[in-house]
């Protein structure tokens, strides 16, 4: 997705609030203003984090927010694991709440609130217009062999990973594998994240080789480029994905909450909104 200046305004703002630092943020202000038409907000956030290295010697440090997060998802995983056992559908209850989870971003959010987060939870009934989204999915499921779940943030793996296992129950026929980042990089989910909440234990771990939370093919090394390109059904989860995989000529569902202006206005939805759509 192209950034519109108002991005760009807000990609500046986050930076300018973490420092006042002026070589810092001088050299923001000159990637944004020499960024190209295909350049999307989660890459220029990754030339962003060269620009803190080399200015502060360490990129913005969220290893006690990831664990935080995810620590505290874990704590309810067996009292969300029964209320999608119990559901009339359990996947699309799985479904529904790991898209609640895609709530945890200090990427998109000016602020996490973890009690907005948790009352989330009250209602995770499918809508109407996720169905039609729903059956397509199903329907490519029961015929495909290979499921890529492109992942996001730290705390919502835990709920992808109770997904994962209601999508392996109702089709055995899939091979799971689950697709993180490659580096540090906001509180997004890596390989030790997801090894640390047990996402392993239902899906093999694939890095997308870069600390940049989106999925970005020519940055990826050839294991996840040829993941993706065998995946019979692909779903990306959050914001930062559908930025650099939307219109790119894949099949692939996406499943997020619009959490900023740029996804309220592109779908014409309230904030928080949950997205569950087909491209391709």
């Amino acid at each position: 997705m192209r950034i519109s200046e108002k991005c760009a305004d807000c990609l500046y703002d986050r930076q300018k609030n973490r420092t006042d630092n002026e070589e810092y943020l001088s050299e923001i202000r000159k990637l944004l203003e020499n960024r190209k038409e295909t350049d999307t907000s989660p890459y220029m956030v990754y030339l962003f984090n060269k620009v803190h290295v080399r200015c502060f010697g360490t990129g913005a440090d969220y290893k006690d927010i990831k664990k935080n997060y995810n620590d505290l998802v874990l704590c309810m995983e067996d009292s969300l694991r029964d209320g999608i056992e119990k559901a009339e559908d359990p996947l699309a209850k799985a479904l529904i709440m790991a898209r609640v989870g895609n709530y945890i971003d200090f990427g998109a959010m000016n602020h996490v609130d973890q009690e907005e987060f948790l009352s989330l939870f009250q209602d995770t009934e499918m809508r109407e217009d996720d169905r039609q989204t729903y059956d397509s999915f199903l329907k490519n499921c029961a015929k495909g062999r290979n499921f890529l779940l492109v992942c996001d943030n730290c705390g919502e793996i835990v709920l992808d990973k109770l997904l994962l296992e209601q999508l392996a129950r109702r089709f055995p026929n899939l091979t799971m594998k689950a697709l993180v980042r490659g580096g540090e990089v906001l509180n997004d989910a890596t390989t030790e994240d997801a090894a640390y909440v047990g996402l392993d234990n239902v899906a093999e771990i694939i890095s997308n080789g870069e600390a940049i939370a989106g999925t970005v093919y020519d940055m990826m090394p050839e294991t996840a480029k040829k993941s993706l390109d065998e995946a019979d059904v692909v779903l990306a989860k959050g914001q930062g994905n559908y930025e650099t995989m939307s219109d790119q000529g894949r099949h692939i569902f996406y499943e997020l909450l619009c959490k900023c202006d740029l996804f309220t206005s592109r779908f014409k939805v309230p904030r928080l909104t949950g997205i569950f759509i087909e491209e391709g």
